[in-house]
């Protein structure tokens, strides 16, 4: 059963181009409420252990180096069917296959450094929210 909550956390590309507002805008305008938010940076160390589901792969030094090169935004938001709707307003991985009017189609700079996270189901969105926000029960 879909869960009302997902995680999300806009990306140190994002953070860094001055987007951070112009997103959380955009978020709010889609329906969500913010219901957790914080601005923090990961360590390398901290980073590789969120992302510990990606250790084998050829990718996971570059994306603990560049999820730890400056500020995140993480947050926990709120909405009926959050996890799905989510996913929509944020976009493809590929920007450049991001549909128009999305995050990642308006914000992302590529694949890569594509400028927000959105949780895949209402497992891990109950997951990463933890990893942020263990102080509270979100989920």
């Amino acid at each position: 059963m879909a869960t009302n909550r997902t995680f999300t956390m806009i990306k140190p590309d994002a953070v860094g181009a001055g987007h951070t507002g112009a997103i959380i805008k955009m978020i709010e305008e889609a329906g969500f409420r913010i219901v957790a938010m914080k601005l923090t940076q990961l360590t390398p160390e901290r980073a590789g252990q969120f992302y510990a589901v990606h250790k084998e792969r050829p990718f996971y030094g570059e994306l603990c180096a560049y999820m730890s090169s400056g500020p995140i935004v993480p947050m926990i938001l709120e909405k009926d069917n959050a996890v799905a709707d989510f996913r929509e307003l944020i976009g493809n991985t590929d920007p450049k296959k991001a549909a128009e009017g999305t995050i990642r189609r308006l914000f992302a700079k590529d694949i890569s450094a594509n400028a927000i996270h959105g949780s895949d189901s209402d497992e891990n969105a109950a997951i990463e929210g933890r990893f942020f926000f263990a102080e509270t029960d979100m989920f």
